[in-house]
């Protein structure tokens, strides 16, 4: 399941900068008559911001799958990294990747 979510971040990080690369290729460096007529300029860098944050996002979230891989090899998957409790089986179908039970990520304190 985690290799499977890993490999669907992954390719959507892919499209979404490639997506990203695209925008900034459509537009001429230096053509100012298209920004100042259309104010295309504006939206295509807005686009292009857009999908480099989300591309950074499944980036991110690949390395979250990465760490949650190395638990279960190393036998910790499952167990909060902040308060050594086991995370509920519900979080971890809801979230497979959580390093955190739902009580320690909500900020709440939670006894050993």
């Amino acid at each position: 399941m985690l290799l499977e979510e890993r490999e669907v971040y992954k390719h959507q990080a892919e499209d979404l900068r490639a997506e990203a690369e695209s925008l900034a290729q459509e537009r001429e460096p230096g053509d100012v008559q298209f920004d100042e007529e259309s104010g295309e300029g504006g939206t295509i860098a807005v686009d292009r911001e857009r999908d480099l944050t989300l591309s950074a996002q499944a980036l991110a979230a690949i390395d979250e799958i990465d760490v949650a891989l190395a638990a279960i090899d190393d036998k910790t998957y499952g167990t909060c990294e902040n308060c050594g409790q086991p995370i509920p089986k519900a979080r971890l179908r809801a979230l497979p990747y959580a390093r955190l039970c739902v009580a320690c990520k909500s900020g709440g304190l939670h006894r050993r």
